[in-house]
């Protein structure tokens, strides 16, 4: 069996898939469905059962050594936004250490989302390591704070454990998680109901790290397939791209689509990544080399499931 976290959640929905393109359904997805639209994400996949987050840790102990092969663990707070720490600590770090150690008891491989967010503005560069790491907001602390617990640890870890730092992630099955979905997302939506896209003033200076999510689920799948690699592992495609290109290239997929221009939120100020860019050194050596979906390629095959299916994935696979 392979328990996938979050697998109700967009990165999480779409790795399942993954694992369903390779003949796998024998999985227990955990997830919360309290927002009662993820039940959409499921309906194409395939898999074996469902158990709400906090039942599961109740009931973990009914599983058996050998039971488990590999759990997926996409489950999180990614409300960067959400400012009450004790929760977001206990649902991100303390769930982590819990699901690692059950993971280590049972012999399970772990794989485990981490984020680019760890960086913070990114003035120290984005490798791997410690002096580039500088979270500006709870959510990527809660993120770097589990990075380290595993760093204290490798040294007697029995099984494979790979935290991969996610970037700007866009494509389907990302729906409900409303303002924190990707801009594209957001600008299909200005689309469809004013005939224009908002952009912040500036945004030609800010430049992000836009990974298309067929590729997240690619890297998961990759380490997957070789488990006698572990690490952290930037996952992103090493390429910054502006808010204005993809602005562009989305006036090209619509018939009407006009840009205009919006004060930046004082909110943000202080709180904002405005340049990523993946440093992939170490995911290629570890022998990743899949080429990643280019910017325009990956804009137009999501907008286009924004168009025909209102962002999800319909039929199964």
């Amino acid at each position: 069996m392979i328990i996938v976290t979050g697998g109700a959640g967009f990165i999480g929905s779409n790795l399942v898939r993954s694992l369903n393109r390779q003949g796998i359904d024998d999985i227990l997805i955990v997830d919360s469905l309290e927002h009662g639209e993820k039940h959409r994400n499921l309906n194409s996949l395939g898999f074996r059962d469902f158990i709400d987050y906090e039942d599961f840790l109740k009931l973990r102990k009914r599983f058996n050594r050998g039971e488990i092969e590999a759990i997926f663990h996409q489950g999180a707070c990614t409300d960067t936004m959400e400012y009450n720490g004790r929760y977001m600590m206990r649902v991100n770090y303390e769930y982590s250490k819990i699901l690692l150690d059950f993971a280590i008891a049972r012999k399970a491989r772990f794989i485990y989302a981490s984020s680019a967010s760890v960086y913070g503005d990114g003035d120290n560069g984005f490798r791997e390591e410690r002096g580039c790491e500088n979270p500006l907001n709870v959510y990527a602390y809660s993120k770097f704070q589990f990075d380290q617990y595993l760093r204290r640890r490798w040294a007697d870890l029995p099984v494979q454990v790979v935290g991969l730092r996610y970037f700007n992630v866009y494509g389907p099955q990302e729906n409900h998680k409303g303002k924190m979905a990707s801009v594209i997302y957001q600008f299909h939506h200005q689309i469809r109901q004013s005939g224009e896209l908002r952009l912040f003033e500036g945004s030609g200076e800010f430049r992000r790290d836009f990974i298309y999510v067929q590729d997240v689920a690619d890297v998961n799948m990759f380490f997957f397939n070789h488990p006698q690699i572990s690490g952290i592992y930037n996952c992103g495609t090493g390429s910054a791209e502006s808010f204005e290109k993809i602005a562009r290239i989305m006036q090209t997929c619509y018939e009407r689509c006009e840009v205009s221009y919006i004060p930046f939120p004082e909110t943000l100020k202080g709180k904002y990544q405005a340049y990523t860019q993946a440093d992939t050194a170490n995911l290629r050596q570890a022998g990743y080399q899949a080429p990643f979906t280019s910017l325009e390629d990956g804009v137009k095959a999501y907008v286009e499931v924004l168009k025909s299916a209102d962002g999800y994935w319909l039929a199964p696979v």
